[in-house]
Parts: C-alpha cells; structure tokens; sequence
C-alpha cells in the first residue's frame, strides 16, 4: 500500500513538472497568468517567477496588469533577491499609487533595504539608504499597519550604525599605546557624543573619553601635565555627573587618585 502511495506522488510530481515546462514553454500568456498565480498562491515563487517574467511586458496597459505586477514583485522577495525587489516595488508604488496594495509594497520595498543591511564590522552605506527608506515609510504612511515594524527596523539599524561608529572611535582609545595619539581618541569619542546624544554606548563612550584624557596626562612631559590633568579632571567630572553609579566606577577612583597626586605634585600647583 505504501509503494502504490509513493508511486502517485512520483506520478502527481511529474505530471505537475511536465505541465509547468509544458506552459513555461509554450506562447499562451493567459495560462502562464493562470499557472503562475496558482504557484505562487501555493508558495512556489521561484518557479511563478519564471512566468512572470515571461509575460510582465505583455501585461501592460491589461486590467490584470496590477496584480501580476505585485505578485511579480513579491516573488523577488520572497525568493531573497532583494536588490530586485527593492527596484520593482518602488516601480509599482510610482505605477500604481492608488492600488489598495501600496502600503504593503512600500513598506517591503523599505524592508528590503533593510534585508541587504550588512554585518555592523562592514561599510554600512546600505544600512545608512535603509533608515532613509524607513523613514521616508513612515513619514508618507504614518497611520500604516507595518508603522511598528517599520520603527522597529529604523532602531536595530540606528544601534547598528551607533555600534560601528562607537567601535571606530574606540579603536584610536584602543590604540593608544602603540601611536600615543591620544588626543585622536578624544575627538573621535567627542565626535561620537555629538553625533549619537543618545545613545546606549553613551557610558561607554565618556568612561573612554576620560581614560584617554587620564592616559595623555599621565604619559605628558612635566611642563604639559597640569593642563592636560585639569582636562583629564573635566572629563571625570562630566561622566560622573551623567552616570553616578558608572559601571566603571573602581577603576574611574584609581584613576582619580593618580591624576590629583600628579595636579599636587606639580611645580606650578606648589608655587
């Protein structure tokens, strides 16, 4: 009983081949709308693709041209190529601005972007375009079903983007025993804070701010120690005003220590 199951969906699966070639090859537009509609009602995007292709020219200025360009275009999502996906969305939401499918296209052509968004360690000019199609989604829809979606996706990509710009910035506090440039390390956290006032690396960034400001005093020739304490100390005292309880706090108060032995060991302070 099991053989003669196995041997209808052998059979089942090659009469449904035969007949998708049969149709993928054949001139009859109409049954390649009617085949392809099926397939992708049924999930099969790749091969409903294929038809669609074949007959997308051929459809223009027809009633059914509307809904078989949005059955094209999600076929390109739903099979990953988002790059076409992004392109023939945006054509449909220009070609069909009315099409009671226009937010649920826009909204995927936005998230497609979002999809081709790299790993934060890589250039991220794709994830920079996709906030920019993200917001620009939710400006022009601003009452959309896919609202919280969309601003979900506009967050992970904004801690994206504060992620690899905090890590830059990091990187010169990182390398600092190596070059001495210090002072490098303190233009690019303070380029960070003001770029990303709010952001959740803000901690992180103003505890290495002063670590740096701590490191260039402590490794000053005398004569430029007092003013680059003074700086070290403004730093301390800005970060402990914005997060009492850092995190960071025993290491902050040993740091402390060295830099006011240095301040009242200082020529200019005893005279």
């Amino acid at each position: 009983m099991k053989n003669f199951i196995y041997i209808l969906i052998i059979a089942f699966s090659l009469n449904s081949c035969s007949e998708y070639q049969k149709v993928l090859k054949n001139e009859d537009i109409a049954a390649k709308f009617k085949l392809g509609t099926e397939l992708f009602e049924e999930g099969k995007f790749a091969k409903a693709n294929r038809l669609f292709v074949q007959i997308v020219p051929k459809y223009r200025g027809k009633p059914q041209a509307q809904k078989l360009m949005y059955m094209y275009c999600k076929t390109y999502y739903e099979t990953r190529d988002y790059y076409t996906a992004n392109y023939q969305m945006e054509r449909f939401v220009n070609a069909y601005p009315k099409s009671e499918k226009i937010q649920e296209i826009a909204f995927l052509a936005a998230k497609s972007y979002y999809k081709l968004s790299p790993l934060f360690s890589k250039d991220q000019t794709e994830t920079v375009e996709a906030v920019d199609k993200l917001q620009m989604f939710i400006n022009t829809y601003p009452l959309s079903e896919y609202l919280d979606q969309a601003s979900t996706l506009v967050r992970e990509l904004d801690y994206k983007l504060e992620k690899k710009a905090f890590n830059i910035a990091l990187q010169y506090n990182q390398t600092g025993p190596y070059h001495r440039d210090y002072n490098s390390a303190i233009t690019a956290l303070d380029n960070f804070l003001i770029e990303f006032p709010g952001s959740s690396f803000k901690e992180q960034a103003m505890y290495y701010k002063f670590d740096s400001a701590y490191e260039l005093a402590m490794n000053s020739v005398e004569w430029k120690q007092p003013e680059r304490v003074e700086k070290a100390l403004t730093f301390y005292n800005s970060l402990l005003y914005v997060f009492p309880e850092t995190q960071n706090n025993e290491d902050i108060q040993k740091m402390l220590e060295a830099l006011k032995s240095i301040q009242t060991n200082s020529p200019t302070t005893k005279s």
